[in-house]
């Protein structure tokens, strides 16, 4: 399992800069740079939402990662022993990206 920061707080699983959804997937096929990945799982948080009752956030999740350029991708799944994630204010997965992303 992969240790997880999530800056995305307008995310409908994050919960204090964890993951409550207890699993992820990043993409980014062709990427060449952490810009071109972005985190699929991405759930925008309607101001008149709920707040997420799937599960409690844990510090450590699976990341499965189609960035197929990326170091850290080991049969697409992150083998990273931490990931940070990005996209403050996104309003969709394409304006967030895997910070950790490194290129082969």
């Amino acid at each position: 399992m992969t240790k997880l920061k999530c800056s995305v707080l307008n995310c409908f699983y994050n919960e204090d800069k964890y993951c409550a959804k207890g699993d992820i997937m990043v993409g980014g096929k062709e990427a060449k740079h952490a810009g071109a990945t972005c985190c699929e799982s991405f759930k925008e948080r309607k101001s008149d939402s709920v707040r997420n009752a799937v599960c409690h956030p844990k510090k450590e999740i699976e990341v499965g990662c189609q960035a197929c350029n990326c170091v850290y991708n080991k049969e697409y799944k992150c083998s990273a022993d931490c990931i940070g994630i990005s996209g403050n204010n996104a309003c969709d997965c394409k304006e967030t990206e895997c910070m950790t992303f490194k290129c082969k």
